[in-house]
């Protein structure tokens, strides 16, 4: 597939670009980048072309995440499966947060409370289960 200058004028192009751009420069390890599916056969020649490795993932009929960056942290990416960013365990949050450059300190708030709601949700439930048994 050919990419001409008018492809690259499409805002989602731009802000690849832009991605593509600070994963070059250092600036991060990985990249999440949300699109839509017309851009996916591009997005994939165009970093194929400059050998970035990446993991696409359908996020509906209409929309794809894009996974770009170092080789260890896609490989990562491409261990959790394909399920949604929402079906992810706490620790794959986590994970997928410090790959990103999330402050670490916020990452490390946010799994201490999706570790407590988990908790949360498996006592009450317990309490319903007992409470039906007694």
């Amino acid at each position: 597939m050919q990419i001409t200058c008018a492809d690259y004028k499409i805002a989602e192009m731009q802000v690849l670009l832009h991605h593509i751009y600070e994963y070059k420069k250092g600036l991060r390890s990985l990249v999440l980048h949300t699109m839509s599916t017309d851009e996916q056969c591009k997005t994939e020649e165009l970093l194929t072309r400059k050998g970035i490795n990446c993991f696409l993932q359908h996020v509906n009929s209409k929309k794809i995440n894009v996974f770009f960056g170092e080789e260890q942290c896609v490989e990562i990416i491409k261990s959790f499966g394909q399920k949604s960013l929402s079906d992810f365990t706490d620790e794959e949050d986590f994970i997928l947060g410090i790959m990103l450059g999330y402050d670490r300190t916020q990452q490390c708030d946010r799994y201490i409370k999706r570790k407590n709601n988990e908790q949360n949700l498996f006592i009450i439930e317990k309490n319903c289960t007992n409470k039906r048994c007694g």
